[in-house]
């Protein structure tokens, strides 16, 4: 069955709303935290690191109970629902508490509530089409909003917060973060969920996914990656403040990155199509990687022109690092039912994402360990910062992600060969 446009958009508009979360902490939490609040970079990333450390104990719990409540209804609505309710409350509380303590609550509650959506709405793609190419055309509408959602993130809320205050900007993103994921959650009220043959506990769903070692390879690529992107995401407000002079240029960085992403997404579906997904994805890794190397040199000579155009570059890949995963994602998933007999999406979308969720967590903490070791002072201008912690947010910046990106290209290999030996079995 080929998908609509509206139920293509009534999906994908939901990714408006988790590219805000996932993009608008990792970019400004960590700023907001050491350079608003005075908090100690080594405390501030324990602030954010804490929280989703719970996430990853959470996902896989909200992916059992997702597949049971399915089970039950042949819907994953409730969930999905409960999510969309809660998730912009707590987001707009994380920037409105005046000390790390009530941060860290609010962020404990914003990173719960993400995931009682995000598990849910990831499962749906698998339970949409049963074909492949329909798939990839889900992903490609998911993606396109995604970046949507990260451009609204990185384009306007730091301009929010310069201008009329962190509390302000919290509650009108959480806003459009709202109707982005209430209307998801009821334009897909029309997709059945038939996980089973029977409701799976966490153990048992987790025993279920362990023997697919194609989706552990995966998973261990996209988490590399997403460490990768949530490291550099951390590290563009402190480059634009202390590197460039100018903490406004952050939104810039931001809207020249997502910008082209967008234009990026039926390119790389088109390679993925023509060249193979696997050697897609490969490149999209290999060209984040160089990109980010290369942009040592243009913060060494501070040049803006320099940053934005390669920041634009880095976009373009971060579209395929985006679409190619998630498009193999479901594949993993409809391959494990015809090797256990189990439909068990929600296991699968659980451990994706608590994943994910780990990644875009240390990211963060990474970053403020690279400030806390090279002697980064909180609350003071970039004419204060010794030239060690000038270095090493420049690095943390570049060569950390960089290096990341590399890291996880054997592991996209290992997923090629697992994928092989699975048809070959087959």
């Amino acid at each position: 069955m080929t998908l609509s446009r509206r139920r293509l958009l009534g999906y994908g508009v939901g990714s408006v709303g988790t590219g805000v979360f996932s993009a608008v902490p990792g970019l400004l939490l960590l700023y907001y935290l050491t350079d608003v609040l005075g908090v100690a970079a080594g405390l501030a990333g324990a602030v954010l690191v804490a929280p989703k450390v719970w996430d990853v104990l959470l996902n896989p719990v909200v992916g059992a109970a997702s597949d049971r409540e399915a089970v039950r209804t042949g819907s994953r609505f409730r969930l999905l629902l409960l999510g969309s309710v809660t998730l912009p409350v707590a987001f707009a509380a994380t920037f409105a508490a005046p000390g790390a303590p009530l941060v860290a609550v609010a962020f404990i509650l914003a990173a719960s509530a993400f995931a009682c959506f995000q598990v849910p709405y990831v499962a749906l793609p698998a339970e949409m089409s049963a074909s492949p190419a329909e798939r990839t055309r889900i992903m490609s509408w998911r993606v396109v909003c995604l970046t949507v959602g990260i451009l609204v993130a990185g384009g306007l809320a730091p301009a929010l917060a310069q201008a009329a205050g962190y509390a302000v900007m919290g509650v009108a993103i959480g806003a459009v973060m709202a109707a982005a994921l209430l209307a998801a959650t009821f334009a897909t009220r029309w997709v059945r969920s038939s996980p089973g043959p029977a409701p799976l506990g966490l153990v048992a769903a987790f025993r279920v996914a362990r023997g697919n070692r194609a989706f552990f390879a995966l998973l261990s690529a996209f988490v590399v990656q997403a460490l990768g992107v949530a490291v550099m995401l951390a590290g563009a407000p402190y480059v634009a403040a202390h590197r460039l002079g100018d903490y406004g240029l952050t939104s810039a960085m931001f809207v020249g990155m997502v910008g082209p992403s967008m234009l990026a997404v039926p390119v790389w579906a088109w390679l993925g199509r023509t060249r193979g997904m696997v050697r897609a994805y490969l490149a999209a890794a290999a060209g984040f990687g160089l990109v980010a190397l290369a942009l040592v040199a243009a913060l060494s000579a501070r040049s803006v022109a320099a940053v934005l155009a390669l920041t634009a570059l880095a976009g373009v890949c971060y579209a395929g690092l985006q679409l190619l995963p998630l498009s193999l994602l479901p594949d993993t998933v409809h391959a494990d039912t015809a090797r256990t007999g189990h439909a068990q999406a929600g296991a699968f979308t659980g451990l994706w994402t608590a994943g994910e969720t780990a990644g875009m967590a240390v990211g963060p903490g990474l970053f403020a360990l690279v400030l806390a070791v090279s002697g980064f002072v909180s609350l003071e201008g970039s004419a204060a910062q010794p030239a060690a912690a000038l270095t090493g947010l420049t690095l943390g910046f570049t060569a950390l992600p960089a290096a990341l990106m590399f890291a996880s290209l054997p592991l996209i290999i290992w997923y090629a060969k697992e994928s092989r030996e699975r048809v070959g079995a087959a």
